[in-house]
């Protein structure tokens, strides 16, 4: 998407966008050598621990402190999305997981806003989470879409976890695994069922220039947005559409629409919350079975296994999830 807009927008679009270009690539290769540094300081508390912190438009980190935990509200609606939103991160994983922060060690959730100037993207960098304002033209604020924070901070859980590569397939289950995560918390937050769930990351990070409802649809990847600006939403929902590319790592924010189909179609079968069931197969796959290079075909077989472990072989559970892999062409 980013690349689309270099290409097609404005002279204002195209410097944001090759600006969050290139701070994405030396994000990327900063998780893994932080993983060490960010468990320093965490300790087994079971409370959250949120601070937030403002970069003036800077790049520079963390910033200056300006929201701790259990200190009151901000004017700064900002401030108060980042802390809200890694708080409602924080209790799915502890209420519904049984996992202690990001680390499952009691992580302390640093956040920080206002990063950089019209700054078109949101990550975590290995040890915390770094927000940008949007441009105004073509994205909103970064803290405005819950999804779009855990799903981020999942990619906190991801390399504590399965460490899984991000590269082709391994990289693309490791965006799925974010968005999926981060479509819990938002439901979670709502209070909806599987059924009643729109599917959509990011539905609200769009201005009203965008002609589109979101990043990325689960239920219909593909669908989420056609746009002169930033082209038309690439990602497949079948094996048989799968994109070889040597961009994007090998695909993995288009092709991550394959599995995240996959859980979508699992989790409607079930019914319910999609957290209770299908999120509770794809966490202990994530904690538990996963690895470095785990391709789609791996994580479908492991998943079932995980159904089996968790509900019995031959199962509702398990047969929800067989067919949900079904229906994007991987049959195990």
């Amino acid at each position: 998407m980013l690349k689309e807009i270099a290409r097609q927008g404005n002279a204002k679009q195209q410097q944001c966008a090759w600006e969050s270009l290139t701070m994405s690539e030396q994000i990327r290769g900063q998780r893994l050598a932080l993983t060490m540094i960010s468990s320093i300081g965490s300790t087994a508390t079971g409370t959250r621990r949120r601070t937030v912190y403002d970069a003036g438009n800077v790049y520079n980190l963390p910033g200056r402190l300006v929201r701790s935990e259990g200190s009151p509200k901000s004017r700064d609606r900002t401030v108060n999305e980042a802390y809200a939103g890694a708080g409602i991160t924080y209790d799915l994983f502890k209420k519904v997981f049984a996992r202690n922060s990001i680390d499952d060690r009691g992580m302390r959730l640093d956040s920080t806003v206002h990063y950089g100037k019209d700054y078109d993207n949101a990550f975590w960098n290995g040890q915390q989470m770094v927000y940008g304002d949007g441009d105004g033209e073509l994205f909103n604020r970064f803290t405005i879409a819950i999804d779009v924070i855990a799903h981020e901070l999942t990619h906190g859980v991801t390399q504590y976890e399965a460490g899984l590569e991000y590269q082709d397939q391994a990289g693309a289950m490791n965006e799925s695994l974010s968005d999926v995560f981060g479509s819990l918390v938002k439901q979670y937050r709502r209070g909806q069922e599987a059924k009643d769930a729109n599917w959509l990351i990011g539905e609200r990070l769009f201005t009203k220039n965008v002609n589109g409802k979101g990043l990325r649809s689960m239920k219909e990847p593909g669908t989420a947005y056609d746009d002169p600006v930033l082209g038309r939403d690439p990602q497949p929902g079948h094996m048989k559409d799968y994109v070889k590319t040597r961009e994007d790592n090998g695909g993995v924010h288009i092709n991550s629409g394959i599995p995240n189909r996959a859980f979508y179609e699992t989790a409607v079968r079930l019914g319910g919350h999609a957290w209770d069931k299908a999120g509770q197969i794809w966490y202990v796959a994530l904690r538990d079975k996963l690895r470095p290079r785990s391709n789609f075909e791996d994580t479908a077989g492991l998943m079932m296994a995980v159904a089996g472990e968790l509900y019995g072989a031959g199962s509702l559970e398990q047969k929800a999830v067989k067919d949900g892999w079904a229906e994007v062409g991987l049959k195990i």
